[in-house]
């Protein structure tokens, strides 16, 4: 049997910044991912995310391409990125940050959303 991945923790209660760079470029090259915790984001936000992840990526392909990659912003359809043809792991995906000199509420996406 094959031995267990270890997703790498970054605790960021540490105010060692320098460690804490030092450990998220590790597990960056090492890994590609990581998981944060003591992060100081409220649950209740990430629950929001999650839940407007969840709406976004239901929809139809023809909304979500209302987002297309813009300047390295926007949504990324299936199998549109060529950069690993080896992965097994296809997904969409969405990027929309950082949203520069702007209120992330006050952006397309983010309206679309809004309770």
């Amino acid at each position: 049997m094959s031995e267990a991945l270890q997703v790498p923790i970054i605790d960021l209660s540490s105010t060692d910044l320098i460690s804490n760079s030092n450990s998220i470029h590790q597990a960056c090259m090492e890994h590609g991912f990581f998981y944060v915790v003591n992060h100081g984001v409220e649950e209740e936000l990430i629950d929001k995310v999650f839940e407007h992840s969840k709406k976004f990526f239901s929809l139809p392909i023809e909304e979500k391409m209302n987002f297309a990659l813009k300047n390295d912003r926007g949504y990324v359809p299936l199998y549109a990125g060529k950069a690993d043809t080896t992965s097994s792991s296809a997904k969409d995906g969405l990027n929309l940050w950082p949203f520069e000199g702007t209120n992330p509420s006050n952006h397309r996406f983010g309206r679309m959303f809004q309770a």
